[in-house]
């Protein structure tokens, strides 16, 4: 019997909206986001460059920088607490840039390398001294997960790709898409899939926030320059969907609020989150749609349709729920222990 094709994260989104029945998208709320997109590609807030401003992630003159990369999008997953568990944080940074500081703290103070063959052995007790948070009771989320994914990928790098990232990135030769399915295969721990209603659907979230990482920190340039980076669709975490439900673009059952509101925790897999991240997917791709119909309906706007894409709109909507947490408290975000995000 042929093996069942596994569906990219476009077709799962597709598929997996039209079949939800507990996650709905409404085209208002598409409309609503567009148009803040809009605004933000025209003042700059939407823009390739924003990655390279935050302090905390590495400089693209960095030589170690794609490998440097690499290891935070390996270990960029699950960072709530959960039930009365104090929340990990790192120089008062939480959540992701609470690791971003932690690694580059490791690493300026020569306690991590870049190099997999450093890693691929590291021990548990050199990896807490690394997360080490500022309370020395708060622990990060699925520590021994994150010391196996880095276990593997160190093996599998210094086995396959001569000890560094770069050379899977030259052997795709400036494809994103042909990156993606390389880092899929031979990356186990990047593997973000699932079964639904008899499909086999893929999400690949942290594959694709790294793809999506080096463009911005490159710039779209070198190392960054992918001729189909508009293939890479936003990366379905538990956040963002908070942000798309705020401005009415995905709408929830009765029955699925009332799960998130009793901070159940996903199993995951499972049709409830498999729905809410495909339907979050299919909303982006439907925004960046609209988006592009608007810059091409308006050329005195000096956009090109080439200006958006899926990740710039990811990290604008990431961006909005950190600048408005508080306002967005209101909305529960669905809880997965999981490594994909």
């Amino acid at each position: 019997m042929a093996t069942q094709k596994t569906l990219n994260p476009r077709e799962s989104a597709k598929l997996i909206a039209s079949l939800s029945t507990n996650v709905f998208i409404e085209k208002t709320g598409i409309q609503r986001i567009a148009q803040e997109v809009l605004r933000g590609l025209k003042n700059r807030d939407v823009h390739i460059d924003n990655f390279s401003q935050h302090n905390l992630h590495p400089s693209k003159h960095d030589p170690r920088t794609v490998d440097w990369i690499f290891l935070l999008d390996t270990l960029n997953f699950c960072f709530w607490p959960e039930g009365d568990d104090t929340k990990w944080e790192v120089t008062k940074h939480t959540g992701y840039f609470a690791l971003c500081a932690a690694l580059k703290r490791a690493i300026s103070q020569k306690q991590l390398r870049t190099e997999p063959y450093f890693y691929s052995e590291i021990t548990k007790e050199d990896l807490e001294f690394i997360l080490q948070g500022d309370n020395a009771s708060a622990k990060i989320p699925l520590f021994m997960e994150r010391l196996k994914c880095l276990h593997e990928i160190g093996r599998v790098l210094t086995k396959k790709y001569f000890g560094s990232f770069v050379n899977c990135i030259y052997s795709c030769k400036n494809s994103a898409e042909k990156l993606l399915k390389l880092i899929v295969t031979d990356f186990e721990c990047f593997r973000d899939e699932a079964d639904y209603k008899g499909h086999k659907v893929s999400f690949y979230k942290r594959a694709q926030i790294l793809i999506g990482d080096i463009w911005a920190c490159y710039g779209g340039k070198g190392l960054g320059e992918f001729h189909d980076i508009d293939k890479i669709t936003m990366f379905a975490d538990y956040r963002v969907p908070q942000v798309l439900v705020h401005f009415g673009a995905l709408r929830y059952s009765k029955y699925l609020l009332e799960i998130l509101q009793s901070n159940t925790v996903l199993t995951p897999g499972s049709p409830l989150e498999v729905e809410i991240r495909g339907c979050s997917i299919e909303v982006i791709e439907q925004v960046k749609d609209e988006v592009k119909s608007l810059i091409e309906a308006s050329p005195d706007l000096a956009l090109k349709k080439s200006d958006c894409n899926a990740i710039l709109i990811d990290h604008f909507l990431w961006d909005y729920r950190r600048q408005h947490a508080e306002n967005l408290e209101s909305i529960p975000f669905h809880k997965v222990k999981s490594i994909y995000y």
